[in-house]
C-alpha cells in the first residue's frame, strides 16, 4: 500500500493516438459493463469491467500498442529516407503482442518473425503462424525470448517492436504505451455516459513488464483538475517482480516459474515503465493461478469472456479487500459503499488456452 501514489503528476499521452485507432476500419470502443453481482460481493457501490475480449479484430488489449507502435516505426522509416522495402518486425511474447505485431505486419506487407518463450501453449503459437509470421520457440523464459529477440532485430532491413524497455532501448516501447491510452479515453465517455462523470475510485490492473500500467497511471496522474483514483497491478505469484520492485524501492529481476497467466509471466519490469509504478500505483498484489481461475469461471458466468490474464483484475481486488487485513486495506484505497471499480479483463478466453478456465 502506497498512499502517496494519488498526488503523483505525470504529462498526459499524446492526443493523436486516439484519432489513430478511430480512423481504423475494425475500430469500436470494447465494452465497459456494470455487474452488481460484484458490486454486491465486494461491498462496493459500483464495479465495471472493460471487457478486451475483441480488439480491432484480435482477443486482447495488445493490438492498441502494437498498430500505434508499428505505424510510428514505419513513419519515422519513411522520413528518415531509409529503404521503402519491406521490413521484418521482430518481438518476443506470451503470446498476445506478438500476435498483434505479427497481424499488423501482415496487413501492412510487412514481414515479421516472432519469439515465443517456454510454456506458450501451440494454440497461442498456432495463431501466431495464422498471422504468416516466422515463429522461433525459445528454451527459456520470457526474458530469455526478448534477448534473442532484441540479437535478430540486428539484421538489415528488421525492427525491433518490443513491450518492454531497456537502457538503449525505449522509443518504441514507449509508442506501445501511448497506443493504450485509447482504452483510458474510452473508459472516461463510457462512465459518464453511465453516470460516473468523475471517473473512477480505483482501477485493477493486470501487469506483466507494465506497460499497460504505465499508461493507466499516465492517463489518471495527468489530470490535476479530476479525482485521482486508486490505481491497483496484480500479478501472478509466479511473475511479481513490479510488487517485489515496488517492495524493495528499485527494479530488480525475478526468477519466474510456470504460471496459467502467461501473459504476465514476466521477470524484469520495463525500465520506461518502473518510474510511472514507483510513483503513481497505490497498491501491488500478486495472486495464485487458482484464483484467477476462480475469477475468469465467475466473469464467464456474468456474460465475460476473460483468460486467467484479464480475470486477475477481479481476483487481486478480491484478494486486497477480503481475508485478514481487508478492512484497513479497503480504508487506505478510500473504498466505502458508494465506490466505484474498473477491472481491467485485458484478454479473451480464447486469447490464451492454456488453462482450464477456458484460458
Amino acid at each position: 500500500m502506497r498512499p502517496s501514489a494519488r498526488t503523483w503528476r505525470c504529462d498526459p499521452a499524446p492526443a493523436e493516438v486516439r484519432g489513430f485507432h478511430t480512423a481504423q476500419p475494425d475500430y469500436s470502443p470494447t465494452r465497459l459493463a456494470e455487474f452488481p453481482p460484484l458490486a454486491a460481493e465486494l461491498a462496493i457501490g459500483r464495479v465495471f469491467v472493460k471487457d478486451e475480449s475483441c480488439r480491432l479484430g484480435l482477443p486482447a488489449f495488445k493490438a492498441l500498442g502494437a498498430s500505434w507502435a508499428v505505424h510510428r516505426t514505419l513513419a519515422e522509416r519513411a522520413a528518415s529516407g531509409q529503404e521503402p522495402g519491406p521490413v521484418t518486425l521482430v518481438t518476443a511474447t506470451d503470446g498476445n503482442h506478438g500476435r498483434a505485431v505479427a497481424r499488423m505486419a501482415r496487413l501492412l506487407g510487412q514481414h515479421a518473425h516472432v519469439f515465443v518463450p517456454h510454456g506458450v501453449h501451440p494454440q497461442a503459437v498456432a495463431a501466431i503462424v495464422a498471422e504468416q509470421a516466422k515463429v522461433t520457440e525459445v528454451s527459456g523464459p520470457y526474458d530469455d525470448a526478448v534477448r534473442l529477440a532484441a540479437e535478430a532485430a540486428a539484421a538489415p532491413d528488421a525492427v525491433l517492436v518490443q513491450d518492454t524497455a531497456w537502457s538503449g532501448y525505449e522509443q518504441i516501447p514507449a509508442w506501445i504505451v501511448e497506443g493504450y491510452s485509447t482504452l483510458c479515453a474510452e473508459i472516461d465517455e463510457q462512465l459518464a455516459a453511465q453516470g460516473v462523470v468523475e471517473g473512477p475510485d480505483l482501477v485493477a490492473i493486470p501487469v506483466g513488464v507494465g506497460s499497460l500500467a504505465q499508461a493507466v497511471v499516465t492517463h489518471y496522474r495527468s489530470r490535476p483538475s479530476r479525482r485521482a483514483p486508486a490505481l491497483l497491478s496484480v500479478e501472478p505469484e509466479a511473475a511479481a517482480c513490479v510488487l517485489e520492485s515496488l517492495t524493495l524501492g528499485e527494479p530488480v529481476s525475478v526468477t519466474t516459474a510456470d504460471t496459467t497467466m502467461a501473459g504476465l509471466n514476466c521477470g524484469t519490469p520495463s525500465s520506461i515503465a518502473w518510474p510511472y509504478l514507483h510513483g503513481g500505483l497505490d497498491a501491488a498484489v500478486a495472486i495464485p493461478d487458482a484464483d484467477s481461475a476462480r475469477a475468469a469461471g465467475d466473469l464467464a458466468a456474468l456474460g465475460v469472456s476473460s483468460g486467467p490474464c484479464g480475470a486477475a483484475a477481479l481476483a487481486g481486488l478480491r484478494m486486497v479487500l477480503t481475508g485478514v487485513g481487508g478492512d484497513e486495506r479497503r480504508a487506505a484505497l478510500g473504498l466505502d459503499a458508494t465506490s466505484t471499480v474498473v477491472l481491467l479483463s485485458t484478454e479473451g478466453a480464447a486469447a490464451n488456452p492454456h488453462s482450464t478456465a477456458g484460458h
